[in-house]
């Protein structure tokens, strides 16, 4: 319990020490559009029996594949190896482990009650995404936010409603911490895969130490109710996505490939919004 507790104080100063380790790497620069090139070795093919010039041209993979390799403003991609063993690990465990429990939560937990705790879970969030519209000095967004999350709050229920989605004065798009960086003019650095969020960067998973700092719930005690906490959420969202993941894998001759590239490119269309 005392390893646990130091590790949990230890993540207060997480944030500040990777942000100078980005800096350090000579990942932060001024402005705020991505110029690292993509630096990993050429994809092969799928099937190491199918020679790469027998591939059909034209699907979703070629697209994404030349636009990475042609476009300057993307990420480099050095960790490719471990990012592809991550990518496999996540995988299984969607296949294994999350769709199953998603597929009995949903059978269990009404939709209409499941949509409850997902506006619940959004209008906490609503803290973090108020902090990050002031960092980026968006104090129209962030006074928004705030009438979203009062009217939510009250009207609402605690946030099991959501009657401000009937004002769009009160629904800006939504700001996280990586956002907030990529609007302070830092890089993306590198792309990384996480076990079980996936897809990131080395500035979007600072990023997310950033966000979990802002999230309520992450100071209750003891350690594990926050943890709770983040799984019901994740649960209650896969429980409305289910099939999701699989089209977009199944449409993909690489997936590795196609999800890089969706998401840096989603990435970047949001901190220049």
């Amino acid at each position: 319990m005392q390893g646990l507790s130091f590790i949990l104080r230890l993540n207060r100063y997480l944030p500040l020490g990777l942000f100078f380790i980005l800096l350090l790497s000579g990942c932060a620069h001024k402005g705020g559009t991505d110029t690292c090139k993509v630096i990993s070795p050429p994809t092969q093919p799928v099937s190491s029996t199918q020679p790469a010039q027998n591939r059909v041209r034209g699907g979703v993979d070629d697209f994404f594949e030349d636009e990475f390799s042609t476009n300057p403003c993307l990420v480099a991609d050095p960790l490719a190896p471990i990012n592809r063993v991550v990518f496999q690990f996540n995988d299984k465990l969607y296949f294994w482990c999350l769709k199953p429990v998603a597929r009995g939560y949903r059978f269990v937990i009404p939709e209409p009650i499941r949509l409850g705790i997902s506006n619940m879970f959004f209008n906490v969030a609503g803290i973090g995404r108020m902090a990050n519209n002031l960092l980026q000095g968006k104090f129209r967004s962030a006074g928004a936010e705030f009438g979203r999350f009062f009217v939510n709050s009250t009207a609402g229920l605690l946030g099991l409603g959501n009657p401000a989605a009937n004002f769009p004065a009160l629904n800006p798009e939504p700001e996280d911490m990586g956002q907030t960086l990529g609007a302070w003019g830092i890089d993306n650095g590198f792309y990384l895969v996480l076990p079980i969020y996936g897809p990131s960067t080395l500035r979007d998973a600072i990023g997310i130490v950033g966000d979990w700092l802002f999230y309520p719930a992450s100071y209750l005690r003891p350690w594990y109710i926050p943890i709770s906490f983040r799984a019901v959420e994740l649960t209650n969202i896969l429980s409305f996505h289910i099939g999701d993941y699989e089209a977009v894998k199944d449409s993909a001759l690489d997936p590795y490939i196609m999800f890089r590239s969706a998401y840096i490119q989603t990435r970047r269309q949001m901190v220049e919004r």
